[in-house]
């Protein structure tokens, strides 16, 4: 079954309320519906069943939206009836890294609210990234596959497979998801290995949103543009066309593309902790 998208006047109606209850509860800070770039609001099968939750506990036990909110985020009330899983026909290794996420995140019993406050995002962030497989910088997206115990390279297939040989042509790399700011990391190597080798094209402006450190080492060599890394919040090294870095993957660092154009790197993490 493929994903589903209603609009503010569907969902009312499959609620029995009135679109400007909807409006009201998203207000109340209850929902956070996608937004279409011209502004439309959307919702899909697991909003739909939020707001059947949020309808129950407002008709049945009398919440007020206070309430109504701490309930959602203890996960207290019981489930209001689920819509099929969109998911479930999936092959895991088939599904895009936005849908694992919110499998793991549901197997888990987990909230979008709690796994907001563990990873120091947003719950419309995870939410539009469990939909789309986008809008989170590679910052979010290493915090949030911490927070269930695995890896950027695991969620996006790179670290499958047992051959040691591994040949990928030029142009055919698998790709994690490509972040908010225009990070995009190709894959150079498949298979579960001591080395994660990676490309990465920066777009303008394209920066790790924030400073994260795992265990390991890494090596930074510059194919083309400009970059900067930082360690420890107070340690700056510009770095060009040509030029390599090597530092430890435990030091707090982040970085940005200091290119008026695309920067491409290659970058390998040994043990493949990121």
């Amino acid at each position: 079954m493929k994903d589903f998208h209603l609009k503010i006047a569907e969902a009312a109606r499959a609620l029995g309320v009135s679109p400007s209850t909807l409006r009201l509860w998203e207000q109340q800070g209850l929902i956070e519906p996608v937004r279409t770039p011209s502004g439309q609001r959307l919702y899909d099968a697991e909003l739909l069943d939020r707001l059947k939750t949020i309808a129950w506990l407002r008709n049945e036990k009398g919440l007020n939206s206070v309430a109504i909110r701490e309930s959602l985020a203890e996960e207290q009330p019981p489930a209001a009836p689920r819509s099929p899983d969109i998911s479930a026909e999936r092959r895991d290794d088939e599904m895009p890294v936005g849908a694992k996420l919110r499998e793991m995140r549901r197997k888990s019993r987990q909230t979008l609210e709690s796994v907001a406050r563990a990873t120091g995002t947003s719950v419309s962030q995870l939410s539009t990234f469990e939909r789309t497989s986008q809008g989170l910088s590679v910052t979010a997206l290493h915090a949030v596959a911490k927070h269930f115990g695995t890896t950027i390279a695991i969620l996006s297939g790179q670290a499958s497979g047992e051959d040691r040989a591994s040949l990928v042509r030029n142009g055919e790399w698998t790709s994690w998801p490509t972040s908010s700011t225009g990070v995009t990391v190709h894959d150079l190597a498949k298979g579960n290995r001591l080395m994660q080798c990676n490309r990465f094209d920066l777009a303008p402006g394209a920066s790790s949103e924030g400073s994260y450190q795992h265990e390991g080492e890494e090596f930074i060599y510059v194919l083309s543009g400009s970059f900067q890394i930082v360690l420890d919040g107070d340690q700056f090294y510009e770095l060009h066309t040509g030029d390599s870095f090597y530092f430890e993957s435990k030091r707090p660092h982040s970085w940005r593309n200091l290119a008026e154009g695309t920067t491409t790197l290659i970058w390998i993490n040994t043990p493949a902790t990121f």
